[in-house]
């Protein structure tokens, strides 16, 4: 019985060897060569937006890494390291002859927080913050489960930062805009509710905006709420409060006539009780405008998504994790304009768009309105 196996074994060895195709194994042992070198050269473009490497070069002439830290305020060694990667990895360029380093005006136009909404490189943050719960999400595919919220600790703030960049570039002019007479109706004082607003970003650049408007924000997280409450204080704004609120069960009703939410319906534990509560609270002739991840539900109609693989790899390692580790329906990221369509016409919702914003390539937005009772 044992020979038998052995050349089972040997039989299925052979046949698995002589099926292979020696160029697609070498073509695809070199992608996944490139896929370690990005993934890994990604962590050291994060620390060059967080130090500020990349604004510092960005305004130099080529620099010796001695140089490059001094204007920085940073450590020589480190830098010139980094500078190593960065070098290797076609990021920056670098003379030999003159032991100088450049970042080149058209990649300074996509890593610096000038770049503002284009900066790419403040995205690499996730990358760290995901890989310190690897081992959290491991255990959930062996055991199921998901990864609490409270094990991103700097989650916030990454999302704080990112949103405002997008904000500052769209809300007031192209998202605004997504809804025909807001404007006016902002202008004139409405209510307004954003739910999942985490630090509340987005709502009191409205408040500010539109001093007559009344805004009330929604988070569970404590955290949140508290960090948004200190934004509104240190603006002087008081047509702007925000509550911390599990949004499934905000029994408010008929309250606002206009209700936002930014990427925060596919991490919800039950975004369909969201969705509902969205729907009671607003007023007859009241608007929903939901801003959330670009794709399709059908997995084959996202092969060629230029974000493709870093949706579904956030949506594994937070998105859809978050949502289960509440017992959640775990949608994930990736849930799509289909469902999306299929949610929000179960929720009470009729006459619903599907607009696009000229500089936010993550996300598509939902303009929906009640059903007539």
């Amino acid at each position: 019985r044992a020979a038998r196996h052995h050349v089972n074994d040997r039989t299925e060895t052979e046949m698995t060897t002589t099926e292979l195709n020696p160029e697609r194994v070498e073509e695809f042992a070199g992608r996944m060569v490139g896929v370690l070198n990005d993934a890994l050269l990604a962590l050291t473009v994060s620390l060059g937006h967080q130090s500020g490497l990349f604004d510092t070069m960005a305004t130099m002439p080529a620099a010796t890494s001695h140089d490059i830290a001094n204007a920085a305020g940073l450590q020589e060694r480190y830098v010139r390291e980094a500078l190593g990667a960065l070098t290797t990895g076609r990021i920056v360029s670098y003379d030999p002859d003159a032991h100088a380093y450049a970042l080149p005006a058209e990649h300074a136009a996509v890593l610096t927080r000038a770049a503002g909404a284009d900066n790419i490189a403040a995205l690499t943050q996730f990358i760290a913050m995901l890989g310190g719960v690897e081992q959290d999400v491991l255990r959930c595919f062996r055991e199921g489960g998901g990864v609490p919220y409270s094990h991103y600790p700097t989650f916030h703030r990454l999302m704080a930062e990112l949103t405002k960049d997008t904000v500052d570039a769209t809300l007031l002019d192209a998202t605004v805009a997504l809804v025909p007479g807001l404007r006016d109706d902002l202008e004139r004082g409405i209510d307004v509710a954003d739910i999942g607003c985490g630090a509340g970003y987005a709502l009191t650049v409205l408040a500010a905006a539109f001093p007559k408007s009344r805004f009330t924000g929604y988070d569970f997280s404590e955290e949140a709420i508290a960090a948004a409450r200190a934004t509104a204080m240190d603006a002087g704004l008081d047509n702007v409060r925000f509550e911390v609120r599990d949004a499934a069960r905000l029994d408010v009703v008929e309250a606002f006539d206009l209700v936002t939410t930014f990427d925060a319906i596919h991490d919800q534990a039950a975004p369909d009780a969201v969705l509902s509560a969205i729907a009671r609270s607003l007023r007859s002739n009241g608007v929903y405008l939901c801003v959330d991840v670009a794709a399709s539900s059908r997995l084959e109609e996202n092969l060629d998504h230029p974000l493709g693989p870093t949706i579904y790899t956030i949506s594994t390692m937070h998105c859809m994790t978050v949502s289960l580790a509440l017992d959640g329906a775990g949608l994930g990221a990736a849930w799509g304009e289909q469902t999306a369509h299929d949610m929000l016409r179960a929720a009470g919702f009729e006459d619903i768009t599907t607009e696009r914003v000229e500089g936010d390539v993550f996300n598509v937005y939902y303009v929906a309105r009640k059903t007539p009772a």
